[in-house]
């Protein structure tokens, strides 16, 4: 069974923001005011996983003294993975029922805030689910190395070709989902904990049949703090892909 903290909260906006951290001192602070000074109002959760470094105090001092409303923290012990996180985040939210819009992001600034409103606008204008693309226009990459902007690119491409699902950048990890998507999806179901676990949503909200659009972005790599990315993340994700294209052969995706 879960447990939520931070039982006090703003009514008044339909949009929450889920940001994972592990180390994020460097970026947390201006990460969420940046959020916090958009047009549009916006509630953040940050899912922290024990980070060591004070992540989670600076975050609790901005609570009490700035935020308190619309800025909550869920505190885990040790690194439990992104997938976990996420669904953490997403149970947090549908406890609450003024969360229309839930959205993905990371807290190193690699998804620039302002697209936030434009993922919110698409899912307004009719989406069920929109996908900030690194891939949908080109390749729209700042400071990667060529190495990782090839193979997040052809991951994409391999995504396609086994799934049969036509998303550019199905490894994408800037999202807005609507509520109907994440009450539809059976979360305890989700195996995938990495990058694997951005596919499989993709994948299983598109055998749900929820309208799935793609919005271009720049993507820009971090420039503080340290990247998580790995072999083992990697892995999950190549060999996670087969995984799922067996597992949905001859499996009904019905809605409740």
């Amino acid at each position: 069974m879960i447990t939520f903290t931070g039982l006090k909260y703003n009514k008044v906006t339909d949009s929450l923001v889920i940001i994972p951290t592990y180390n994020e001192k460097e970026n947390i602070e201006k990460i969420i005011r940046k959020v916090f000074s958009l047009s549009h109002a916006f509630d953040i959760l940050i899912v922290d996983d024990g980070s060591p470094d004070g992540t989670a105090t600076i975050i609790k001092n901005l609570q009490l003294n700035e935020f308190d409303g619309r800025l909550f923290i869920e505190e885990r012990i040790g690194k439990l993975g992104l997938g976990t996180a996420y669904i953490h985040g997403f149970k947090w939210a549908l406890s609450r029922e003024h969360y229309h819009y839930i959205f993905e992001m990371d807290a190193d600034f690699s998804h620039n805030p302002e697209d936030l409103l434009r993922l919110r606008q698409a899912c307004v204008d009719g989406a069920d689910m929109s996908i900030g693309s690194r891939y949908i226009k080109g390749v729209n990459v700042v400071n990667w190395p060529m190495s990782r902007v090839l193979m997040s690119y052809f991951a994409s491409v391999y995504v396609r070709f086994i799934t049969g699902i036509n998303i550019q950048d199905a490894t994408a990890g800037f999202v807005c989902f609507t509520r109907d998507v994440l009450r539809a999806i059976p979360l305890e179901k989700i195996k995938f904990v990495g990058y694997a676990f951005q596919i499989e949503m993709k994948f299983t909200a598109i055998k749900y049949g929820f309208k799935v659009v793609e919005v271009p972005i720049i993507f820009t790599d971090r420039t503080e703090g340290t990247s998580k990315m790995s072999t083992s993340i990697f892995k999950e994700a190549f060999f996670g892909v087969i995984q799922l294209k067996l597992g949905s052969i001859g499996k009904r995706y019905k809605r409740n």
